[in-house]
């Protein structure tokens, strides 16, 4: 079965946002990874552009109760009725989570993805998670550019 990342990130995505997100895509797509996103604007419309301009496969989880609003590069579009709630299912379907930018359904993705444990979260760009004495939450890599996400959900160990 083929690996797959879930990439988060707000529709509502500044420039830098999306060009990352494009070149994520990009990057797991020649790496032979599935796309797993919500499939709307913004960050969700740039990785699938990514992937699909490398040959990859994008699945895009929607909110609502039909396909309308999905970004056109997906291949696959499930519909889930099911609104913010749909954020388990991208998550849960996922080996690793690379989150670009941030807005409040992004960081739902995190924690979502931070109480399911055992899988590589990387951002880039997005939330900085911190504990009350302003330290790094322990378990979300925090890295600079698309390739160095990547090379992470690849090989989380180094």
């Amino acid at each position: 079965m083929a690996f797959q990342v879930a990439v988060c990130g707000p529709a509502e995505a500044t420039e830098v946002e999306r060009a990352v997100a494009y070149d994520v895509g990009q990057l797991l797509a020649e790496g032979g990874a599935v796309v797993v996103c919500g499939g709307g604007d913004g960050v969700m419309a740039a990785v699938a552009a990514g992937a699909r301009s490398a040959g990859g496969l994008v699945v895009g989880v929607r909110p609502g109760p039909s396909r309308e609003g999905a970004t056109p590069d997906l291949d696959v579009a499930v519909v889930t009725n099911m609104g913010e709630a749909r954020n388990a299912v991208i998550v849960w379907s996922a080996d690793a989570v690379i989150v670009v930018g941030g807005s409040w359904g992004t960081l739902s993705e995190v924690a979502l993805a931070m109480r399911r444990g055992g899988v590589p979260v990387v951002s880039v760009g997005g939330w900085r998670v911190v504990d009350a004495d302003g330290r790094d939450v322990p378990g979300i890599a925090h890295v600079d550019s698309a390739a160095e996400a990547v090379t992470l959900v690849f090989n989380p160990c180094g």
